[in-house]
């Protein structure tokens, strides 16, 4: 919904020029590369529940400072950036325990099942909330949605808090160097640098023209807000069936080969998004393909992550691989800003959404181009919590 909702106050309250909505969807994502790292290696020694919790908590009440600033009279961007940076904050070490707390829950056999169920949750929870956040900006007003945003983090809390599982007492390390041994074992493996460098090159171009979309289709399509919030929660409609789809592929061609289908075939539909001014239905059906191919990829992607780690690791590698790959989403934003205002609505979506299917390239001349299936189990089977210049030793030999 915040994806919505922001944006629409920005744009309806306070007159934000392009750049400005730019900026502010960048900002919800600067926090990876500034705490995204320490994050990861703090989580490997903590219990990930709470941590879930609390950050949940801190969204709620920085979503709800938004409407009570504006009936004070004293919205400015500059609250709308503080919020965002700080909810990005939250969402750093909410995403990065999250991550972590799945394989210690479940059986190895079970993570792509588990896997497929969240994607598929996530990408329908989106859909209602790009979809409500929309019609209830139009209804009731863009910073009443954030009330019901804000609302969502305390049903989030109580959901989590409401699992009943309980976790191990974590045996990671609480020496410095924990986030010196993620990034070298991120840099010495191929298959996670392949992935990194995708992902990171991928969110460049998916956030460039997400950035800008809300823009693009309220001032150039000539759309209201509410109808705004239904497209683009029909097309987010494509990541339920690429959770659904993820798994299937995965099992019939093997999961280097679905993830190629996924992040190639798919995500070149994106190329009909900026042909939405000739009919809005072009944008839904690329924003579906593109949310197919995407979900579908990250359910691959989680379960070999989760089956190729041990979960001690798991914080501080997915810090790692989060902070090369969200770290690129503020530049996207930025840069999809820039685009606009400097050539045009139209001209930076051709731009950006070219780039979705084009960094796909970055897995062809990898060596998962060769393979039926990515490797199972292999750092698990040779990686304990061990030191240092252990972890970089077997890196290398991976």
């Amino acid at each position: 919904m915040s994806s919505v909702a922001l944006p629409l106050v920005a744009i309806a309250r306070l007159e934000a020029s392009t750049f400005e909505v730019g900026v502010l969807t960048a900002a919800a994502w600067a926090p990876w590369l500034v705490i995204g790292l320490p994050v990861g290696a703090w989580i490997d020694r903590r219990h990930r529940r709470p941590l879930m919790v609390g950050a949940s908590l801190v969204s709620l009440v920085l979503l709800t400072a938004v409407p009570v600033a504006a009936f004070a009279g004293v919205l400015t961007i500059q609250l709308l950036l503080a919020v965002a940076l700080l909810t990005g904050a939250a969402a750093v070490v909410f995403q990065t325990a999250y991550t972590a707390y799945l394989p210690t829950m479940l059986d190895p056999a079970d993570h792509a099942e588990g896997n497929a169920k969240l994607h598929g949750s996530a990408s329908a929870a989106q859909i209602a909330g790009m979809g409500c956040g929309g019609l209830i900006v139009q209804y009731a007003g863009a910073t009443n949605a954030l009330f019901v945003d804000a609302a969502t983090f305390a049903v989030a809390a109580c959901c989590v808090t409401a699992i009943r599982f309980r976790e191990r007492r974590t045996t990671a390390s609480r020496r410095a160097g924990a986030i010196r041994e993620g990034i070298v074992l991120v840099a010495h493996d191929v298959w996670l640098r392949t992935l990194t460098i995708f992902g990171a090159t991928s969110n460049l171009a998916l956030m460039g023209y997400q950035a800008i979309i809300v823009v693009f289709l309220v001032r150039t399509v000539g759309l209201t807000p509410g109808t705004v919030g239904v497209l683009v929660a029909a097309g987010a409609s494509g990541g339920v069936v690429g959770a659904f789809i993820g798994r299937r592929l995965a099992k019939r061609f093997g999961t280097a080969r679905a993830l190629l289908l996924c992040e190639l075939g798919l995500p070149t539909l994106a190329l009909l998004i900026p042909l939405a001014h000739l009919t809005p239905a072009l944008y839904v059906i690329g924003a579906f393909g593109v949310g197919a191919g995407v979900v579908g990829g990250n359910v691959v992607k989680s379960t070999f992550l989760q089956s190729y780690w041990p979960p001690e690791l798991l914080g501080r590698l997915t810090a790692t691989t989060s902070f090369v790959n969200y770290g690129t989403i503020p530049l996207g934003a930025l840069l999809g800003g820039s685009l606009a205002s400097w050539l045009g609505l139209e001209t930076a979506l051709w731009i950006t959404t070219a780039g979705v299917p084009l960094a796909g390239t970055v897995l062809l001349i990898s060596p998962i181009r060769r393979q039926r299936e990515l490797p199972t189990d292999q750092m698990s089977r040779n990686v304990s919590i061990c030191a240092p210049s252990e972890l970089s030793r077997v890196a290398r030999s991976s």
